[in-house]
């Protein structure tokens, strides 16, 4: 499995397991494979989310290719040189795919037989399945899910508190089902635009799971690069925004510290097309005082 760590801004385990713990716990009720192997998994695959292969390819489990992948490929030395490797548009999309990997292959089989908390039987089985060529595979997946509490995980206990909060209050919930601790998730309109506040120990990955949509949406929804985190009761928006606001909402002046993209969430209005109203550059920046057309293009 390829893990090459290259110089960059990296994350800390406990903001991994804190940003992706919840994606675990559902595939944990669609599949049965323990949350801490898959969190265990993860972080000794993509180092925390700092591989070059994590970073630019959304590869969280060093998964290779195989015969039978339709989808984008990277190619990485390995085992051997120029090895193939799966490509994802995201990170939910890794961690969706390593659980059909495994419930796919006859290998694994003999795993789900297995109960959903037994993490040593699952370490030891995917070693002995030929998941990983490290010789001590398994035992380096006990020691991260028993030094981080990751089997905490396996019985929807998450990583931060607030989260675990809100699992405790849908405690009607059947335990073998996939949870959604944020569906009683107020939304909130802007613009006749549907959006959400963020909360402290929100992701855009968390929200997007929890509201049953793809996290490559959210991003684009909101105009904020892959990896951005928001913070608390900032405005996030759930659906596609409109390209202009209503009627007796011509105009925005523009206080101190105000950019483009606040003004864009703001008002609930596509980011480009606010851009070509007002006659700007793409990254140009307003001045305090001006003027920012938000609904007819501004006059030369």
């Amino acid at each position: 499995m390829a893990t090459t760590i290259v110089a960059h801004a990296q994350i800390s385990r406990d903001e991994y397991i804190r940003k992706y713990q919840l994606l675990a716990i559902e595939e944990m009720g669609r599949s049965g494979i323990p949350a801490s192997i898959k969190m265990a998994q993860a972080i000794l695959e993509s180092g925390d989310g700092n591989s070059e292969l994590a970073r630019k390819s959304n590869n969280h489990f060093g998964i290779k290719c195989k015969s039978g992948w339709k989808g984008q490929k990277v190619y990485y030395d390995d085992d051997e040189r120029g090895e193939c490797f799966r490509k994802y548009k995201s990170v939910q999309e890794s961690f969706i795919d390593h659980t059909n990997f495994l419930v796919s292959s006859p290998r694994y089989a003999f795993l789900f037989k297995l109960a959903p908390n037994d993490y040593k039987g699952w370490a030891r089985g995917l070693k002995q399945a030929g998941y990983a060529t490290a010789r001590h595979y398994d035992n380096t997946l006990i020691k991260l899910i028993e030094d981080n509490k990751l089997d905490r995980l396996d019985y929807k206990q998450t990583f931060n508190p607030l989260v675990a909060q809100a699992f405790n209050k849908n405690s009607g919930m059947a335990g073998g089902l996939s949870i959604n601790p944020y569906n009683q998730r107020q939304i909130i309109k802007v613009n006749n635009i549907e959006a959400v506040l963020a909360s402290a120990s929100d992701t855009y990955e968390i929200i997007a799971q929890g509201l049953g949509i793809d996290v490559w949406e959210l991003y684009k929804f909101n105009d904020q690069p892959s990896g951005y985190v928001p913070r608390q009761n900032e405005v996030i928006y759930i659906e596609a925004k409109n390209r202009r606001t209503k009627r007796k909402l011509e105009y925005h002046t523009v206080e101190p510290g105000e950019t483009m993209h606040y003004i864009s969430q703001l008002y609930g209005i596509k980011l480009k097309p606010l851009y070509r109203r007002n006659r700007m550059k793409q990254g140009e920046q307003p001045q305090p005082g001006e003027v920012i057309h938000l609904r007819k293009k501004k006059s030369r």
